[in-house]
């Protein structure tokens, strides 16, 4: 059955090593909308920090952003939203005292504070990037419960791999563990984790599968690219599930196709291999 929708993970998938858009990948994209597939970026970023990979794409695609949270047009029309009821989101937080630094709360709002924490180092070696890039996203809440205004997008928790290991099994132990889903990625080059806690009905695969069944699309005519733990269920969900060379080692032993790694246009080999044969 011929390819309909490709969904392609972003960090360590779809962008190089250096967080930068292969044009190799970009070429890919164009030729394959240029057939009438389309085309959805899922990741676990927030629709303010894909949208500039988004835009280097200059072709119509839709972005599954917050691991499923929301689905946005280009142009910021949502199309799903599934947030985080924000009394889960405060006994998460109420859980995890000991996890404060590098949490972060985060919302679906136009640009200011939609990302709070309680305490923010800007220097801090590990995270400076980041804060530069969304500076004007970010503001601060102490303690960070009140900012529990409004129902948020997730509760996301950053930090060295172990650390990010401890947070998501305290979490997993709660009692209130199936009123919410968690969302993992782990990069052991860099000693960097994500956990992300987000409406119990979300996951990647969830809201590629609803979106699917709203363009039309049945799984076997989905093919997905993901390389990291919070991609299983998008890969799990497509018919045509491809994992990179440079995944975590996890999804290898799942006996998926595997394409070569982010740093050798591994989207594009997996497009060409896949989506764009002939018949």
């Amino acid at each position: 059955m011929a390819i309909r929708l490709i969904a392609i993970d972003i960090d360590g998938t779809l962008l190089d090593s250096r967080w930068e858009l292969p044009e190799a990948n970009r070429k890919a994209i164009a030729e394959a909308v240029g057939r009438g597939i389309e085309v959805a970026l899922v990741t676990g970023r927030r629709f303010d920090f894909a949208l500039p990979i988004a835009q280097q794409l200059r072709c119509r695609l839709v972005l599954i952003v917050n691991n499923g949270a929301l689905v946005k047009s280009k142009d910021g029309t949502t199309h799903l939203r599934h947030l985080l009821p924000r009394d889960i989101a405060r006994r998460a937080l109420q859980a995890t005292p000991h996890f404060r630094e590098g949490t972060a709360v985060v919302f679906d709002r136009l640009r200011e504070n939609q990302v709070m924490f309680e305490r923010i180092d800007w220097e801090d070696p590990g995270r400076k990037a980041y804060f530069d890039r969304n500076r004007e996203f970010i503001g601060q809440a102490s303690p960070l419960e009140s900012c529990l205004t409004e129902d948020p997008i997730q509760v996301m928790y950053t930090g060295p791999v172990e650390r990010m290991r401890e947070v998501e099994a305290l979490l997993r132990a709660l009692p209130l563990a199936k009123q919410f889903a968690l969302a993992v990625t782990e990069y052991e080059s860099r000693d960097f984790g994500l956990i992300d806690v987000i409406h119990p009905a979300c996951s990647k695969g969830a809201t590629l599968a609803e979106w699917a069944a709203l363009r039309g699309f049945v799984r076997e005519e989905v093919m997905a690219i993901g390389d990291n733990f919070n991609d299983r269920e998008m890969l799990e969900f497509a018919g045509v599930p491809v994992v990179m060379g440079n995944s975590v080692p996890e999804l290898k032993q799942l006996g998926w196709r595997e394409t070569l790694s982010n740093d050798q246009n591994g989207v594009a080999a997996a497009i060409e291999a896949y989506a764009l044969v002939p018949g």
